[in-house]
């Protein structure tokens, strides 16, 4: 048997390559929009891929399953309530897909959506007992799928509570534990950074799978859920097959092409790195860095996928990794790239706005000698209630644009994050909210926690 796992570090979304090498053929579970790294490693190993097989209908991401197929000639295997609209195998509980010796055994574990498969996977050639559990949305290291994506949270809840306990934690404790998403990802909580585990340590550590009612456990899920993936239904409903795919392309614009597209309602994103940012911008310019990971998920939760994008890049060989990043989340609303970047815009004598960087020894200088900054914290709650700064505001960085009302316009503004990442983010939509008297804090609270500095 051959198992390859791909990770998406931006996203912490994981796909898997399961193939016989002695039969030379393999399944791919959960493609990913970039189909290249399974093609390459199916074809490093000298295997065909004659299956796609879909855990669920993904709510953060577009899968890569129809391309594949496309591709390959690969046949796709999707639980029936998915209700896909593309050619399929609607796979039922108990449906087995056999690759020679290696068996993958459907296991229906509804919960975080109705449609969710787990794939129990045996090596004929050592045991006819699984060795391993693809686990979809159901189980994650260190945690569970959360309930609120495909309908009303205490149901879901509830058939997840019987995925788990009556399903997945009775398989022996030896077998192996591979979610569809790791550390990082809006579709579960308290997500451990391992990319696998196995029944045993679950069943021991995993907050989600301890001994319960099934009203404890409904009452523990559906507590303090997040927001929900910008953009979820969307994705969901390209998953589906019922809204077309298509490759991402954008047309170089020169700063007066630029201009106009941005006179007709583009947002211009610019997925330079803070620094860069804070140097020179465009005038409303929304700062996602494309380097730093986690490029797709906030571009997802602050600009809306109908809102045209015009993309403002270091260079144009980042053109190809930021459309196909943008693709994966559903968004084909890329009008257009600034030919030459900011410096062609400055060079066209159209104006720019700067935002100021300053360090964690700058901020507490600025907070002594200036009672009137105000610091607006743009992390999560569960970082912001860790360690904050006496008397910073929380607003997370996709509420910006919703309640930025809520601060003082009259006072200057700090923004900080854990790094300077998301701050920079933040920043960059209060500017667009009108805002004027900003900053950002580099090495956000990591730096100031460093330094020896008094947080709460």
């Amino acid at each position: 048997m051959y198992l390859k796992q791909f990770i998406r570090d931006e996203s912490g979304c994981a796909s898997y390559l399961v193939g016989s090498l002695s039969a030379g053929a393999c399944a791919v579970v959960d493609p990913q929009w970039a189909i290249e790294p399974y093609l390459q490693a199916a074809a490093a190993k000298g295997l065909r891929i004659t299956h796609v097989l879909e855990t669920h209908l993904h709510a953060d991401h577009i899968s890569g399953g129809r391309r594949l197929a496309e591709r390959t000639g690969a046949e796709i295997g999707i639980h029936a309530a998915a209700e896909a609209l593309f050619p399929h195998r609607a796979l039922v509980d108990g449906d087995v897909i056999r690759l020679g010796e290696v068996e993958l055994r459907a296991l229906h574990t509804p919960g975080h959506r109705p449609e969710v498969l787990s794939f129990l996977i045996a090596d004929h050639d050592r045991a006819s007992e699984p060795c391993a559990v693809l686990t979809g949305d159901s189980l994650f290291v260190g945690g569970v799928g959360r309930p609120d994506l495909g309908g009303a949270a205490r149901t879901y809840a509830g058939a997840l509570y019987e995925s788990l306990f009556d399903k997945l934690l009775k398989l022996p404790d030896f077998v192996e534990v591979y979610p569809a998403h790791v550390g990082g990802s809006s579709c579960g909580a308290g997500l451990s950074g391992a990319t696998s585990s196995t029944i045993g340590f679950e069943r021991r550590y995993n907050w989600a799978a301890q001994p319960r009612s099934r009203e404890q456990f409904v009452d523990l899920v559906t507590a303090d859920l997040p927001p929900q993936p910008g953009n979820f239904e969307v994705i969901v409903a390209k998953n589906r097959g019922a809204l077309p795919l298509a490759e991402p392309t954008a047309a170089p614009l020169a700063p007066a092409a630029a201009q106009a597209c941005l006179a007709a309602g583009a947002v211009p994103l610019d997925a330079r790195d803070v620094r860069a940012f804070g140097a020179g911008h465009l005038p409303g310019a929304v700062n996602v860095p494309l380097r730093a990971g986690g490029f797709g998920v906030r571009v997802g939760w602050v600009i809306p996928s109908t809102t045209p994008i015009l993309l403002v890049l270091e260079s144009e060989a980042d053109l190809a990794d930021a459309l196909g990043t943008l693709a994966s989340i559903g968004y084909g609303n890329v009008a257009g790239y600034l030919a030459g970047g900011v410096a062609a815009w400055q060079a066209a004598g159209l104006p720019v706005e700067t935002l100021p960087q300053i360090s964690v020894h700058e901020l507490r200088e600025q907070l002594r000698d200036d009672p009137s900054l105000l610091v607006v914290d743009v992390r999560e709650s569960d970082e912001y209630a860790g360690r904050h700064l006496r008397d910073a505001v929380h607003m997370p960085f996709w509420a910006i644009a919703e309640r930025a009302a809520e601060l003082p316009r009259d006072r200057p503004v700090a923004v900080i994050c854990a790094g300077g990442l998301r701050s920079s983010l933040g920043a960059s939509l209060l500017a667009r909210a009108g805002f004027r008297d900003l900053r950002n804090v580099t090495g956000g609270m990591s730096a100031w926690l460093d330094a020896g500095y008094t947080a709460v």
